[in-house]
C-alpha cells in the first residue's frame, strides 16, 4: 500500500490521536453503558488502519512491532482471567435475592467490571491490529509488481 499525499498524512497526524483518545474514553466509561471493552478496543485498532492507509505499509511495519500487539493480547487475556477468578471468593455463595434494591438515580459500584472491560479492550485492540497487519501482508504476497520501493501519490 502506497503512502498518500502530504495533505492526508498531515490530517492523519492531527486526527489519529483523537481516535485513540475516543477509544480510551469508550473503554474506560463503557461499563456503565452499552459499549466498553470490545467497542473501545475496535476504535483503538482503527488507529492502526488509519496509519496504514495514510503512511503506507512499509512505514507502518517499520514503526509497529508485532510483539507489542501480541503483548497487548496476552496481558489483556491474563488480566481478564485474573480478575474473573478474583471475584469468586466474594460472590460465589452470595444470595443476590436478599440484597435491597438501590435507590433511584444511584449507580451501584461495578466491582471488577470496569477493570475487566479495560482488559478486554486491551486484548481486542491488540488482536484487531494484528489482523490488520496480517491482512496487509496477505495482500502483499500476491502482488506481481516489484516491491523494492513504494511510490505514493506525491512523486
Amino acid at each position: 500500500m502506497n503512502p498518500l499525499s502530504v495533505v492526508v498524512r498531515t490530517g492523519c497526524d492531527l486526527f489519529a490521536w483523537f481516535i485513540v483518545v475516543f477509544g480510551v474514553n469508550v473503554l474506560v466509561h463503557g461499563y456503565m453503558t452499552p459499549g466498553g471493552g470490545f467497542q473501545g478496543g475496535a476504535i483503538i485498532a482503527t488507529f492502526t488502519a488509519f496509519l496504514l492507509v495514510a503512511y503506507g505499509g512499509r512505514k507502518l511495519l517499520g514503526w509497529a512491532n508485532e510483539k507489542i500487539f501480541d503483548l497487548f493480547e496476552e496481558v489483556g487475556l491474563l488480566a481478564f482471567f485474573f480478575l474473573a477468578f478474583l471475584g469468586f471468593p466474594v460472590t460465589f455463595f452470595y444470595n443476590y435475592l436478599v440484597k435491597p434494591l438501590s435507590a433511584g438515580g444511584v449507580v451501584p459500584p461495578a466491582g471488577t467490571t470496569a477493570l475487566m472491560s479495560i482488559a478486554v479492550g486491551l486484548e481486542v485492540s491488540g488482536a484487531l491490529s494484528m489482523v490488520i497487519l496480517t491482512m496487509y501482508r496477505g495482500i502483499r504476497m500476491f502482488e506481481t509488481a516489484p516491491t523494492e520501493e513504494e511510490i505514493g501519490h506525491d512523486r
